[in-house]
């Protein structure tokens, strides 16, 4: 199984999220993954400064987290994935990482992945989006990829409605709602939705819920 959670933009918690489901369902026997993509003159490899990094020589590079930690693949780890990956992409470039990406996928029981935009390339079985009311950002991706999500985690901040402009909130007000307060990312229910999807691929996930 292909798990992807993505959200409208940096950090609102996604990492807790994936850390909380590996840790509130350890019986899926998780693979985790972070994809991070880079903007021009960041090297794939090291995530430093490269020169050489503005041409295509470097388009991407993986590594497997060795060690529990403070790191997000380290939290991954923490949290009870048997294997934890970071997969560092040049922005444009992720097509050139999904042979690695299936690669993982093919060795995995169930693989968790932190990510928006690998649901360009890849359908996953379940796809989360989390969303903050509160941040007005809303990445160019996750415009793209709104309408696709399965389901979606609201960080509780008292707010009945966005402070998104230009956002149709078509997309994702008839879909399953987990609302979670800091710090916890992962609610009985949420975990509840996730067990059940896997279990039963394709199968609804109802109305609304909150925590």
């Amino acid at each position: 199984m292909l798990i992807v959670v993505g959200g409208h933009t940096r950090n609102i918690g996604k990492t807790s999220v994936v850390a909380g489901l590996i840790q509130a369902l350890p019986q899926f026997d998780w693979t985790a993954m972070k994809i991070t993509q880079f903007g021009h003159g960041i090297c794939s490899a090291s995530g430093t400064g490269c020169d050489c990094c503005l041409a295509p020589e470097h388009p991407y590079a993986i590594a497997q987290e060795r060690r529990p930690g403070h790191s997000d693949t380290g939290r991954f780890l923490a949290a009870g994935a048997r294997r934890a990956y970071w997969v560092r992409t040049a922005t444009g470039q992720l097509g050139s990482a999904l042979p690695a990406v299936r690669e993982v996928h093919a060795a995995s029981r169930n693989l968790i992945v932190e990510s928006n935009s690998l649901v360009e390339f890849l359908t996953p079985d379940l796809f989360l989006m989390v969303l903050d009311f509160a941040q007005k950002d809303f990445k160019a991706s996750s415009r793209r990829f709104l309408g696709r999500a399965d389901a979606f985690v609201v960080i509780e901040r008292g707010m009945r409605q966005p402070i998104w402009n230009d956002i149709s909130l078509d997309s994702w007000n008839s879909k399953p709602r987990f609302a979670v307060r800091p710090p916890q990312y992962v609610t009985a229910a949420l975990a509840a939705f996730v067990n059940e999807r896997l279990l039963t691929p394709g199968a609804s996930g109802g109305g609304a819920a909150s925590a």
